[in-house]
């Protein structure tokens, strides 16, 4: 996994004290990683660039292009030394200005505003940035696109870059869910030091393949026991529990059982009773769970054990839950946005909507994670995060054939079947969030075409 970071300000100053470079070589090297980033074989390149130092990166990698055919752009004119200075360089060397935009591009690149923008683009910028997405040509975007502000909230449009070229280090802003859609393919530009030496401390990391720790059996000598009993608790919607229950039998579990208070039909695999097995080393409830069930029938599968569990759905609008999470060692929540609205809520964390939510998911995943240390979150989402304790794990590899029923519940039944085999429950979280995005890759329909199903058998295949 890789450290992410919500400013690189203060790492950029300890550049200039610890390690004796100037704003200058910063400069020089972040204008490089964008040079890296653009085709061999472009030809006409645009430049549009700010009038900070966002824009000075931008008017760097004009002269370093010199060889092309470079037009740079300066809607605002030059505002800091650095960018006149910048500026003053490539006029020396004959670098095209424009005013405007009237012929086509093989890339254009955007340098207008870096990670501490704020606010939202006036109507003259977000006519530019409208014109500039319009255009069919390569996109790159300079630390962030602009548009884009520090906290990854978008207010009115974006550019809409292939690549993000990103300085230093990752920053949070980068994997909000509404960035999602404008950064592209995300890079980091060294600035003249490793990023062993760049970097700091972090409490954010972004989630790698190899972080994904499949539940691969080595030994021969093996029966059904040794790989844990997971009990599926039912509810009034019996398909969301066997969904489950199916996805965790397909992740390792030795046994699954559901159970149920009424008489439904199980896949053949699927044991059931009525009651929670006395060998069962993990609970998985809350999926399709429906509110017909009182505290009293909860309490014997919630509170009268002290057993991994994990918890889902309709049970983050049901007060018990607040009991659980104040008596539990080993809890994973897997809940969506408006699930964990009401989570907040119910918790005395927060009143807000999901909307709200989601122009802050890192600040409230961090700080419900800080409130409840023995419990995992898992916040489902474009980036899904896992948090504990504050610190937070991004996903990024989900994309929108996960926005279809059935696609949590999978997720559930694969963090239930890793607590049932032994993990703990930030290992469950984080290698099944794993599983459950990565299996995208052997689905090769239609993107909109994905069921449950489908995800279980691209799980059966990483």
């Amino acid at each position: 996994m890789k450290r992410v970071f919500k400013e690189v300000g203060s790492l950029d100053r300890r550049c200039y004290e610890a390690y004796r470079l100037s704003e200058e070589i910063l400069m020089e090297h972040a204008a490089m990683g964008l040079k890296s980033a653009v085709p061999s074989d472009a030809q006409r390149v645009l430049i549009v660039s700010g009038g900070g130092n966002n824009g000075a990166d931008g008017v760097v990698l004009a002269r370093l292009l010199y060889d092309k055919e470079v037009d740079l752009l300066l809607p605002f004119g030059a505002k800091s030394p650095m960018c006149k200075l910048q500026l003053d360089r490539v006029r020396a060397l004959g670098i095209n200005e424009i005013e405007g935009i009237d012929k086509a591009y093989d890339v254009v690149v955007d340098a207008l505003f870096g990670s501490g923008f704020r606010g939202e683009l006036d109507s003259s910028t977000n006519a530019l940035i409208e014109q500039l997405n319009s255009m069919e040509a390569y996109k790159i975007a300079c630390d962030i696109p602009s548009g884009v502000d520090r906290d990854g909230v978008i207010k009115n449009s974006a550019f809409k870059a292939d690549v993000t070229v990103t300085m230093g280090a990752l920053k949070e802003a980068l994997y909000s869910d509404e960035a999602k859609d404008f950064v592209g393919e995300i890079r980091v530009a060294d600035l003249g030091v490793s990023s062993q030496k760049y970097e700091g401390e972090s409490q954010t990391f972004l989630l790698e393949e190899e972080d994904m720790k499949l539940p691969n059996r080595e030994r021969l000598n093996t029966h059904k026991g040794d790989f844990g009993h997971l009990a599926v608790i039912a509810g009034s919607k019996i398909g969301a529990g066997v969904i489950a229950a199916r996805s965790a039998f397909s992740f390792g579990v030795g046994k699954v059982t559901i159970v149920e208070n009424e008489p439904y039909s199980v896949p053949f695999e699927i044991m059931s009773c009525t009651t929670l097995p006395s060998d069962a080393s993990a609970v998985c409830i809350g999926m399709g769970l429906g509110h017909r069930y009182d505290d009293e029938y909860l309490a014997k599968f919630l509170l009268d054990h002290s057993l991994p569990m994990v918890i889902d759905a309709d049970l983050f609008y049901e007060e018990i839950t607040t009991k659980v999470l104040a008596s539990h060692q080993a809890l994973v929540l897997t809940p969506h946005p408006k699930e964990f609205c009401s989570l907040l809520k119910l918790t005395g964390i927060a009143d807000i909507t999901p909307k709200e939510l989601q122009r802050d998911r890192f600040g409230y995943a961090r700080k419900f994670s800080t409130n409840y240390p023995n419990s995992v979150l898992v916040l489902k989402g474009a980036n899904t995060l896992i948090a504990q304790e504050g610190r937070i794990y991004i996903n990024p590899y989900g994309d929108s054939r996960l926005s279809k029923g059935g696609s949590g519940d999978v997720l559930g039944g694969l963090v239930a079947s890793l607590l049932a085999q032994g993990y703990s429950p930030l290992q469950s979280a984080v290698t099944a969030s794993l599983a459950h995005t990565l299996a995208l890759r052997s689905f090769h329909k239609n993107s909109y075409a994905l069921t449950p199903q489908d995800l279980i058998e691209g799980v059966k295949c990483l």
